[in-house]
């Protein structure tokens, strides 16, 4: 009986601690992008052979569609994203691949190790919170040169916050002061991002973004004066040609059927229509505050259509993409699939400088545009978004207000 006890206690001592207590818990995790390592939060949940992985925008979880773990390999599938997650176990750190599953995307390596806390500071932290905006100090590879608005919030050493370009914002970055240098990063599936900076003598910061491009960030009442330009305007950003005439769309829906702004379910009605796409981040932030807005004023004579450009340009090959988009939000409202993001030119030639996903178009019950607003600010931006989605709900709700073109004949 002892004897075989021993070799029981042997055996238990034989497995690799990684092995016998699984993968579930946090992780802190890191992607490589162009040679850059972002690190990011990382938990995974383990039943049995099923797992679930969920990255983290601020305290805000993503969570994979399906996954398993069998013999050391972990795999995470995350349909409403379109990509895949692929790691083995080694000596209780995972190692791997993240990849976007269409055609020729080059997949990024992933690795992993239990999660630990980050050391603190030995000096105390330089102040950062508010409002900044920022410009580049040699070329990178936005295609809008123009600079961006920085929002920062600190507590402590720890520091968050947000980078609001014209198209919307990066996620929410997390990190902390150490020893003098800021870092922060963001990655929740998408938009990988490194964020370093430094405070310098003038109260302006240095920053670097994957180890890459450079930029110099002034507070916002200071940026004029330390020569940032002013950062363009949403809502000016995009226009149509002639405001007087109504605004023309169409696109496929799911089955294949054509719809356009002539369908009598737009008839007399406020519609909200925003240009995106299932692959683009920005249009996975706006999308749940679409669907309030949907279930909020659809009774009243809201309808809202979703005009989207995909990368594949047969619709068979694009319905997955939008049907996974559609079931992680839970949208109720009309998604259409115009063509592909090189069409948009072409599908809706009334729009003047279009160059932003997502572009959101506010429609009054007379078919005429009243409002075109380039972008979203995320719940990263902080009260940036509050005030974007006040803005957009008056809106709509002054727009709802408006006589129908049938009450207007009646009078």
């Amino acid at each position: 009986m002892r004897k075989a006890l021993l070799v029981g206690i042997f055996l238990l001592a034989a497995i690799p601690v990684s092995a016998a207590s699984g993968i579930s818990g946090l992780w802190n995790a890191t992607v490589v992008v162009n040679k850059a390592e972002i690190p990011f939060r990382f938990e995974i949940a383990q039943n049995g052979s099923q797992v679930q992985g969920f990255f983290f925008d601020a305290d805000r979880k993503i969570g994979s569609t399906s996954g398993s773990f069998q013999n050391g390999k972990l795999m995470l599938v995350y349909d409403f994203l379109n990509t895949t997650l692929v790691a083995t176990l080694n000596d209780g750190e995972l190692h791997g691949t993240y990849r976007n599953n269409r055609p020729n995307a080059k997949p990024m390596e992933f690795s992993a190790h239990r999660f630990a806390p980050a050391p603190a500071g030995t000096s105390p932290p330089p102040r950062v919170a508010g409002n900044w905006e920022m410009f580049r100090t040699a070329p990178d590879n936005s295609k809008l040169p123009v600079s961006w608005r920085l929002y920062l919030r600190q507590s402590g050493s720890e520091v968050s916050g947000a980078i609001l370009k014209t198209s919307g914002d990066t996620g929410t970055l997390t990190g902390h002061w150490q020893d003098g240098k800021l870092v922060m990063s963001h990655f929740a599936g998408e938009r990988p991002l490194l964020f370093e900076a430094h405070l310098n003598p003038d109260g302006t910061l240095a920053i670097t973004l994957d180890r890459q491009f450079t930029y110099k960030a002034a507070r916002t009442s200071d940026a004029r004066a330390k020569g940032i330009p002013e950062p363009p305007d949403p809502s000016r950003y995009t226009s149509v040609k002639d405001p007087t005439e109504a605004f023309h769309f169409s696109g496929s829906d799911l089955e294949g059927k054509t719809v356009s702004d002539a369908s009598p379910r737009f008839k007399d009605k406020v519609v909200v229509l925003t240009i995106g796409g299932s692959w683009c981040p920005n249009c996975h932030d706006e999308a749940p505050f679409l669907v309030e807005l949907y279930k909020e004023f659809h009774a009243q004579g809201l309808e809202v259509v979703g005009l989207f450009f995909e990368q594949e340009p047969e619709l068979e090959a694009a319905r997955p993409r939008v049907l996974s988009f559609i079931k992680h939000y839970g949208i109720p409202y009309t998604m259409l699939v115009c063509g592909t993001p090189d069409q948009v030119a072409q599908k809706l030639p009334q729009l003047v400088n279009f160059g932003v996903y997502p572009t959101t178009i506010f429609i009054g019950r007379d078919g005429r545009v009243r409002s075109v607003h380039a972008g979203f600010a995320s719940v990263a931006t902080g009260a940036e978004h509050v005030r974007l989605e006040r803005e957009e709900r008056d809106l709509v709700k002054k727009l709802l207000a408006e006589k129908t073109q049938t009450e207007r004949a009646a009078d």
